[in-house]
């Protein structure tokens, strides 16, 4: 296990208007031309939009999220009216222990060192304050051209402890990706694969969090997912490119109780 220590404060949100997101059904701004609810692989999901938010700080535009006509969802960093807009889209729905598979389609191995493609979820005020609860896939340099791109992060229950990261290369000769996390009360196992399947086939990188008293470490609150394409610390492309990022399917399966 590796522990960063370098982004314990790199997610700062704006609680409030979340809050009220979800308690609307949609965001403060939203027009009914352009409204801020999808559906994607079977559930409601909402589309973040607003200014000088974190993670960041970006500029987020619902634009930037949209669902096509073989209900792939497709997430796209955009630059618009002279500025670089981001996307997120958010379960209405709070999941609690289980697998989570997100099914990608991207050159994931080649995206630009300030690029961030998160697939996590995330606490809401109640269950605990950022830098706590949340379980990630992330794939990102963050600012480092030569770092791996591949992460998976732990963020402990309780705000005094710190994250654990194990970072990963990827090594791809396509677009097809599959990633997962296990979500169990006393540990989480990691998974990247090659390709879209359901099986443990053609592994890129695994790992399991098992951080003993498990009870600090690994949270056992319901959350939202969360799925989002943005800048690290804001900062344009290296490249001057625009990306986007499809995903094929989200797919969530309940722990069952034990007899």
């Amino acid at each position: 296990m590796v522990r960063c220590l370098c982004r314990i404060h790199r997610r700062p949100r704006l609680f409030a208007a979340i809050a009220l997101c979800f308690q609307l059904g949609t965001t403060a701004n939203a027009t009914a031309a352009e409204p801020d609810a999808l559906q994607f692989s079977g559930r409601n999901w909402v589309r973040k939009h607003g200014e000088k938010m974190g993670p960041g700080p970006n500029s987020w535009d619902r634009q930037n999220v949209w669902v096509d006509d073989a209900g792939r969802q497709h997430l796209k960093i955009a630059q618009r009216d002279g500025r670089w807009t981001c996307a997120e889209v958010i379960t209405t729905d709070v999941l609690h222990h289980g697998s989570y598979q997100f099914q990608t389609i991207g050159r994931l191995v080649q995206l630009d060192r300030n690029v961030v493609l998160g697939l996590f979820n995330y606490p809401s005020p109640d269950v605990g304050p950022d830098t706590t609860h949340e379980i990630d896939i992330e794939f990102a340099r963050w600012g480092q051209a030569g770092a791996p791109v591949g992460n998976f992060t732990v963020w402990p229950v309780k705000d005094e402890l710190k994250q654990t990261t194990y970072p990963f290369e990827v090594r791809l000769g396509g677009d097809y990706t599959t990633h997962r996390f296990d979500w169990r009360p006393n540990r989480i196992s990691f998974a990247s694969l090659h390709g879209h399947h359901n099986d443990d086939s053609s592994p890129i990188a695994k790992w399991v969090f098992d951080r003993k008293p498990a009870r600090s470490y690994i949270s056992t609150e319901p959350m939202r997912v969360h799925l989002n394409l943005w800048l690290f610390q804001g900062r344009p492309p290296a490249d001057g490119k625009e990306i986007e990022i499809v995903l094929k399917e989200f797919q969530h399966r309940p722990l069952k109780p034990s007899n």
